[in-house]
């Protein structure tokens, strides 16, 4: 299969030398950026654990910890929208992460490609960049 790139894990040694490398904060977490591999934009910010960041190696799709739910969860869980990890970086300190994915469809759940996709105007408005890649309601059967 020419063309077909195999998903990127990593072995359970290389998993703890990342993780020896790392400081999470005082509540478990470390804030990681992650950023389309082609285009290299900025798709989100999410944090991760300890075990979002073992799943996410072991299985090669980014899991982020969802503050909100408590919870390890796969990103696109819901959607299907899944990032695949290209590449893993760590910033000096080893005190937050760069993760660099094939991004499916879109990265955030109002149907952009990216989360920022709102721009501040010089005069304090907002305006939206870009167009949407999906319909959320559809995707997640809202009203």
């Amino acid at each position: 299969m020419s063309g077909v790139r195999r998903r990127r894990t990593w072995t359970p040694a290389a998993i703890r030398a990342v993780l020896a490398s790392l400081a999470f904060d005082a509540n478990g977490l470390i804030p990681s950026v992650i950023q389309d591999a082609e285009s290299g934009e900025v798709l989100t910010l999410c944090y991760l654990t300890d075990a979002a960041l073992r799943r996410s190696l072991r299985t090669g799709l980014v899991h982020v910890f969802r503050r909100s739910k408590q919870r390890v969860m796969l990103k696109g869980e819901t959607s299907g929208h899944v990032q695949t990890i290209r590449e893993l970086r760590i910033d000096c300190e080893g005190k937050s992460l760069l993760l660099r994915v094939r991004q499916r469809v879109a990265g955030c759940h109002t149907g952009y490609f990216t989360c920022y996709f709102r721009e501040s105007t010089p005069r304090g408005g907002l305006r939206a960049r870009g167009r949407r890649a999906f319909d959320p309601r559809r995707v997640y059967r809202t009203a």
